[in-house]
Order: structure tokens, then C-alpha cells, then sequence
């Protein structure tokens, strides 16, 4: 069985896709200093999660998906080493759910690392990221509810850095449990890596970092829009249709270039949110866990500089962005038919077609899937 098992719960828009990245592009480097990264892929973590939460929905991801948590555990039972899952979603899970969990992987030590952030600007964040997975939820009625439910990873039971550390801190020592603060901007971006790395005990330096990520940020117009689009969207309730069609190729591929103005909750409500984080730097503060960064960073500051809320935007510059994100689907469209068309009339061998679509961003490959089904080509397929 593995030594050490390191579990990463979390919480969403904390820097944990850039660490995932880190570890998945490293992976074959941390099993040289003994750390194993258990699955095929940051999927299989993602199905795991929804696996230890009981999701009654684990099935529509796929046959693999309801055993995902089995094989992690097989392979991390195998290992003499350390082994470390990481994915935002386990965050949810209840304390009993999180007691299971670190008795399946029947370790000798484990631990549990959670990377926080300020509670403003976290709640902010993840609204955005609700709105581009389907949701029509105005800004200040978010998370909608107090109560923790594992099933939904949306509310407060994945964004309350308290209540996660107190749900999953009944599974393991309290110095056993970490919080990672996220660097302040002054501070160099791979300061997070640097700290997950001294709890996995690995040579930060061997592992390249991924580049800078492009600001993914929805503008406060564009967040407006595609909330009121998804209200008139129908037939993309599946994880994959959310995340092919409205997170991937309306929000990333079109709205998020724009790079619009950021935004805030009313005044109101930042105040609360205000207030809530404070409540919690404080809990943190006095339960005993073991703080990596400083736990100040994780207050709220006093004064926020002013941004708009969503409220503010008006149907003239709404209708300015949905006519130009139009005209950028029109030319879309258009060149995907004619391509779709120009590769059903060639005859390119299968595997040299295969290769030129691979060459294509994952939203634009889509596309042509659904036209090529269209026109009479091979199936669409998701």
C-alpha cells in the first residue's frame, strides 16, 4: 500500500486546474521521486469524485465512470510510495463520505490539502463559471442555498472553506490538514506549485509548469448575455453539451476574448460575502490546521475598487455583443460547411482527414462533427 496518500479537495477557482496541469504534464517525473498520479487521465479524478459523493448521475458520464474510484484505490494500494488525487469536486463530499474515502486508500498517513481564496472574489469567480456551465442564477442569489449537499458541487458546500475543512478534517489528523493560500499578485504565479510541492515532497524545479493561462474572465456585458441566452437554450442539459457548446465554444471561444469589464455582487451583497469571509478566516484561524501563505490573504479587503454588476448593462451594449458574437458564428458555420463539404468530395485517406481534424481547437472539431452529420457524413459524435 502507498505511505502517504495526499487527498486535494479543493476549493473550485483556487489555482487548481493550473496544479492538475502541473502534476498530469509531470507525471512520469513524479513516479521517478515516488509520487504516483493513479488514473489515465484528470477525467478519471473528476469521476472518482463523483463516485465518493454518491452522485446518482456518475452513470451518463460513461460505462468507466461509476468505477473510476475503484481503480485510483487499486493503484494507489499497489504503490509503495506517495500517491496524491486531486480534483475541486470531492469538496462536497460529507464527513462520512470523506471518512470512507481516506479508509479506502488505507494509507498509513494521509492528508488533506485545500487551496482557498478570499471569499468575495472566489463566490464571484464561481458564479461566472456557473453561468457558463448553463445556469440563468442572477449574480447576488448565488450559491442559492446554505445547506451542503455532496451531490451539488455548486453551492456553499464546495465554497465555505470552513465547513469543507471541518467536514473532511474528521477524517484525518488536524495538523494533517493544509491550507494553501493562493499568491498575492505581487507574488510570483508558481508560489502555489512551489507550496504543493514541499507537502508532496518533490523537487519543484524537475517539473516544467504550464505557461501563463490566457485571463478567462467573462466581461460583465458578456456574463449578462450568455445568462440570458441560456435561458432560450434548449436541449443542452448534458455535462457534455454545457461544456462542448455553451462553457467551450460560446463562452471561451467567443465571448471571453472580448475581455470586457469585470464586475461585482451589488454592494449589498459584497458586504455580506465581506463579512462571511471574515467569519471564516477567523474559524480557520482558531481550529488549529496547518496554514501554508498567509492566512490574511484569505480576509476580504475592507475596499473593493468599483466594478459594475450585471444589473447595470444595458439592452444597447447587450444587442453590441450578440450581434458581433453572431457574425463570428456566421463566418464559423460558413467555413465549416465549406470544409466539411471540400473533405466529403476528396479522396484524402481516412487517417490523413483524421489528422487534419485533430489540428482543429476542440470546439471547432464539434462543430464539424454536427456538420458533417448534417450533410451526410459520418456520425456526429460527442
Amino acid at each position: 500500500m502507498a505511505r502517504t496518500v495526499l487527498f486535494h479537495v479543493g476549493l473550485p477557482k483556487t489555482g487548481t486546474t493550473y496544479l492538475q496541469s502541473v502534476l498530469w504534464d509531470n507525471r512520469d517525473e513524479l513516479a521517478r521521486q515516488g509520487v504516483l498520479l493513479p488514473g489515465r487521465s484528470a477525467r478519471e479524478h473528476l469521476w472518482a469524485s463523483g463516485v465518493v459523493r454518491g452522485d446518482p448521475r456518475i452513470g451518463r458520464r460513461g460505462a468507466d465512470a461509476p468505477h473510476a474510484w475503484e481503480r485510483l484505490v487499486a493503484e494507489i494500494t499497489a504503490w509503495k510510495g506517495t500517491a496524491v488525487v486531486s480534483h475541486e469536486f470531492f469538496a462536497p463530499a460529507s464527513a462520512e463520505q470523506a471518512r470512507r474515502a481516506v479508509a479506502d486508500v488505507d494509507a498509513p498517513e494521509v492528508h488533506v490539502v485545500v487551496t482557498a481564496r478570499d471569499t468575495l472574489s472566489l463566490v464571484t469567480a464561481r458564479w461566472q463559471e456557473f453561468v457558463k456551465n448553463g445556469s440563468t442564477v442572477p449574480i447576488d442569489r448565488y450559491p442559492a442555498r446554505e445547506r451542503t449537499d455532496p451531490v451539488d458541487d455548486w453551492d456553499w458546500g464546495s465554497l465555505d472553506l470552513a465547513d469543507v475543512l471541518r467536514r473532511w478534517g474528521t477524517a484525518v489528523p488536524r495538523e494533517r490538514v493544509h491550507v494553501l493560500t493562493l499568491p498575492r499578485p505581487d507574488e510570483p504565479r508558481e508560489t502555489l506549485w512551489l507550496r504543493f510541492a514541499a507537502l508532496l515532497g518533490v523537487d519543484p524545479s524537475t517539473c516544467a509548469a504550464p505557461p501563463a493561462a490566457a485571463n478567462e474572465s467573462l466581461g460583465v456585458v458578456e456574463v449578462e448575455l450568455l445568462r440570458r441566452v441560456n435561458a432560450d437554450l434548449v436541449g443542452f442539459g448534458s455535462a457534455q453539451d454545457r461544456g462542448n457548446w455553451i462553457r467551450g465554444y460560446l463562452a471561451q471561444g467567443k465571448l471571453v476574448p472580448r475581455r470586457g469589464e469585470k464586475f461585482w455582487p451589488s454592494p449589498a451583497r459584497v458586504e455580506e460575502l465581506r463579512e462571511r469571509g471574515s467569519r471564516v478566516v477567523d474559524e480557520v484561524a482558531s481550529a488549529g490546521y496547518d496554514v501554508v501563505g498567509n492566512l490574511d490573504d484569505l480576509r476580504p479587503p475592507a475596499a473593493v475598487p468599483p466594478r459594475r454588476h450585471p444589473d447595470d448593462v444595458t439592452d444597447r451594449e447587450l444587442v453590441g455583443a450578440a450581434t458581433a458574437v453572431i457574425a463570428e458564428m456566421m463566418d464559423d458555420v460558413r467555413r465549416l460547411t465549406r470544409e466539411s463539404r471540400r473533405a466529403a468530395a476528396s479522396p484524402v485517406p481516412a487517417v490523413l482527414g483524421h489528422r487534419l481534424r485533430e489540428r482543429l481547437p476542440g470546439s471547432a472539431r464539434a462543430v464539424a462533427r454536427r456538420m458533417r452529420a448534417r450533410l451526410g457524413g459520418s456520425p456526429a459524435r460527442e
